[in-house]
């Protein structure tokens, strides 16, 4: 499911972790890419090789939003927006984002994908799904039919979203949550890992898991 100038080639914006993965991605697609753009060194990760260095986001704007595609490689944390607004920067100057789906995730036809999103392996997407622009389906998600994510979420490792469930922008759900079917979660709400999700979040709230409480027995 790449997008249709899916032969462009490609300007990765980051170099962490997130960055590593989508280029690594990328690579085993062969698509061609002409930079990396970070402040920091990137000799360190081995999938940079042979890949150009632009120290700042400003040496994106010597290729032409016509030439390239973009690719935001900022991981999103909860509570943080830095991903979103270096992402609208680019679009309010023209530029697009490519999506970036790997091989190994399942994404039905049937399935609406919106621009810049990142589908990361092992992935299922089903049939009615939509993923809002710019969202993260990370590793072994599942999304389930009829389900829309809201622009900007990052849905982490693990996660399962059930059926006829909505979720609002920039929402993050943690690893291994699992959100049951026809649950509406808010704008800028955060699902802490491991939760089981059974009623909706209301805007900007925190879902926190249970936790074990763990005392010492007396020696």
């Amino acid at each position: 499911m790449l997008s249709s100038n899916s032969l462009k080639p490609l300007i990765i914006i980051g170099a962490g972790g997130h960055a590593s993965v989508l280029v690594d991605i990328l690579r085993t697609q062969n698509r061609e890419i002409l930079a990396v753009v970070s402040p920091d060194q990137i000799i360190n990760r081995k999938v940079f090789a042979g890949i150009k260095h632009l120290k700042n986001d400003d040496g994106i704007l010597a290729y032409s939003p016509e030439d390239v595609l973009l690719v935001n490689g900022i991981g999103m944390m909860p509570k943080t927006n830095i991903k979103r607004r270096v992402s609208e920067r680019f679009l309010s100057l023209g530029y697009h984002f490519e999506k970036v789906i790997s091989d190994s995730a399942n994404v039905s036809s049937y399935a609406s994908v919106g621009e810049g999103v990142q589908i990361l392996q092992g992935s299922l997407i089903q049939a009615g799904a939509i993923i809002g622009s710019h969202s993260i389906i990370n590793s072994g998600v599942i999304i389930e039919h009829d389900t829309s994510i809201g622009r900007y979420n990052h849905i982490a490792p693990r996660a399962v979203v059930c059926g006829q469930s909505l979720t609002k922008e920039d929402v993050f759900v943690g690893a291994g949550a699992t959100i049951i079917q026809n649950i509406v979660i808010e704008e800028q709400a955060i699902v802490g890992a491991g939760v089981i999700v059974t009623s909706n979040i209301p805007v900007n709230s925190v879902c926190y898991p249970s936790r074990t409480k763990i005392i010492k027995a007396n020696s």
